[in-house]
């Protein structure tokens, strides 16, 4: 844990922070974590399954609590259009997800459910991810951060999956390349689940360079990918680095800086977007890692130094996933104070507990080995 980043610390209001309460309103129905309710599932005793608005309203709500939205700059939101979903996906889904939406609800593709209005909440969701990097190029803000709902990694540009229904960040990056002309964008995807959709949006295209951290064969179930490099002009332009289940700090920060890091050095990209899932952490319901909130913290430092370094410091963070209602909030709070370079009040009651959960040496060894086997490989 020898990684301290000190950055632009008393600059005020260099970060953006976009939000919407329709997005809290998103609902999937009644879900016991993402099983559907039926045969052998008990109804659960709250109404949501594992996406619920909670992680996100909390995560929301601490930064109001310490202050720290006092030193924010915190615009308005506006939904993204049906034109700027339609560089991304196929008239025939928006209108099969508009349908859907007005009729009440339903779910297009695989564990992505909706209901009534959800067209219209994932417009605004989308929408936030647009806003936040259109303000980063245009140097209205230094960085940014979208309190994004629903997510938007897994949507492949014809089918939804895993809570997310429109694709948020190729979306936002496809009206900024209209808007503003850009050529080169990065995404790192820590998310601990596979960005497949991005992925898949970008695959045989060279002017997106798609890094994704995850949890091997979490999700989509038995995925892990390193393999999977690109085609076409996009050929090694797509960078997956699957991490054992039960990973920590240590080997995400060595996967950081023997891949993440030269990859982008490599790519030189005019802005990077953090496709910031929060279920890495140590106490996630959907996934087995054991990153804490500090682990956050440092990762989020190497992504504004690597900003600093390649593209004027120009940083986007999208949210994702991220299941757990108590500490979900801890690890947002990281990220944000992070990039505002402030320090509130706010301390992590499990930073002592998570710090001590942490993999022994040798296991860790056993990691660094399997990610420099992975960097020979996607670096050779």
């Amino acid at each position: 844990m020898a990684h301290h980043h000190h950055h632009h610390v008393g600059t005020m209001s260099n970060t953006g922070f976009y939000t919407h309460e329709s997005t809290f309103w998103h609902s999937t129905g009644v879900q016991a974590l993402y099983f559907p309710i039926g045969e052998w599932v008990q109804p659960p005793s709250g109404t949501y399954g594992a996406d619920t608005p909670e992680t996100k309203r909390r995560f929301l709500n601490l930064l109001r609590m310490s202050g720290l939205t006092d030193r924010l700059v915190m615009p308005a939101g506006e939904p993204v259009t049906v034109e700027d979903c339609l560089r991304i996906h196929p008239a025939d889904y928006i209108r099969r997800f508009k349908e859907a939406s007005d009729a009440g609800g339903g779910d297009l593709g695989m564990l992505a459910p909706f209901s009534k209005g959800g067209f219209e909440i994932a417009l605004m969701s989308a929408g936030l991810a647009r806003a936040a990097i259109d303000d980063v190029l245009t140097g209205k803000v230094r960085n940014a951060y979208a309190l994004s709902r629903p997510a938007g990694h897994h949507c492949l540009p014809d089918t939804p999956m895993g809570f997310c229904l429109l694709a948020n960040i190729p979306i936002a990056i496809e009206a900024a390349r209209a808007r503003h002309g850009i050529e080169r964008v990065a995404v790192v995807d820590w998310d601990v689940h596979h960005g497949n959709g991005t992925q898949a949006c970008y695959y045989d295209r060279s002017d997106v360079l798609t890094i994704s951290v995850h949890q091997d064969r979490c999700f989509p179930p038995g995925y892990s990918g390193v393999e999977e490099r690109g085609e076409g002009a996009g050929l090694g332009h797509n960078i997956n680095i699957p991490l054992p289940a039960g990973s920590g700090q240590d080997t995400y920060v060595h996967a950081f800086e023997t891949i993440v890091l030269p990859a982008l050095d490599r790519y030189r990209p005019d802005l990077i977007v953090v496709a910031s899932g929060l279920d890495a952490n140590a106490v996630d319901p959907l996934a087995r890692m054991l990153l804490f909130s500090e682990s956050y913290r440092v990762l989020t430092g190497m992504m504004m130094d690597a900003a600093d370094r390649l593209c004027e410091g120009r940083l986007a963070v999208v949210h994702e996933g991220g299941y757990s209602e108590a500490y979900v909030p801890f690890c947002g709070q990281a990220i944000v104070e992070t990039l505002a370079g402030v320090r509130t009040g706010v301390v992590d009651p499990e930073l002592e507990m998570f710090a001590l959960w942490q993999p022994g040496d040798r296991i860790n060894r056993f990691h660094r080995e399997l990610v420099d086997e992975m960097a020979a490989v996607l670096l050779g």
